[in-house]
């Protein structure tokens, strides 16, 4: 199993070359290369720095970074006030379906309840690429909120 650790500035290029893997595995499966990654690792220090993104890092017993997980606050009416959402959680191949992205989880759902909000959001692609993905959170507690979600870019 691995431990959990809150990053801080000084893990930013890990962060940043786990994002481009993620990033990477989304192209590679939906066949569209849509991401347009400019200067990840500074802006992921920026943001760790300003306390506006939260990463935790799965680590190895020998203190490898095997995966991510990255929260940020958002505010609402429909959820009475301020939550959670999860923009991004990568696991190395392999180390998936051993429980490590479940401890992410376990550990967001702290860092959730500590900072007083009411629930946590993640959004999955509706495609049957990511039938495994939508199937592990329903097994870690999440329900279908409803919608898809959309962008457009400026």
């Amino acid at each position: 199993m691995v431990s959990i650790k809150l990053a801080t500035p000084d893990d930013s290029a890990e962060v940043a070359a786990l994002v481009r893997r993620l990033m990477d595995e989304i192209s590679e499966r939906t066949g569209s290369a849509a991401f347009r990654l400019q200067e990840p690792e500074s802006k992921c220090r920026r943001y760790l720095e300003n306390g506006i993104y939260t990463v935790l890092l799965a680590k190895t017993a020998d203190g490898r970074t095997i995966g991510f997980l990255s929260l940020c606050e958002s505010h609402s009416l429909y959820a009475d006030g301020p939550f959670g959402i999860i923009q991004e959680l990568y696991l190395l191949p392999e180390h998936r379906s051993s429980g490590n992205g479940s401890a992410l989880l376990d550990e967001a759902v702290a860092v959730a309840r500590d900072r007083g909000w009411g629930r946590l959001e993640v959004c999955t692609p509706p495609l049957p690429a990511f039938d495994r993905t939508f199937a592990f959170y329903g097994r870690n507690g999440f329900d279908i909120a409803g919608g898809r979600k959309m962008k457009r870019l400026l």
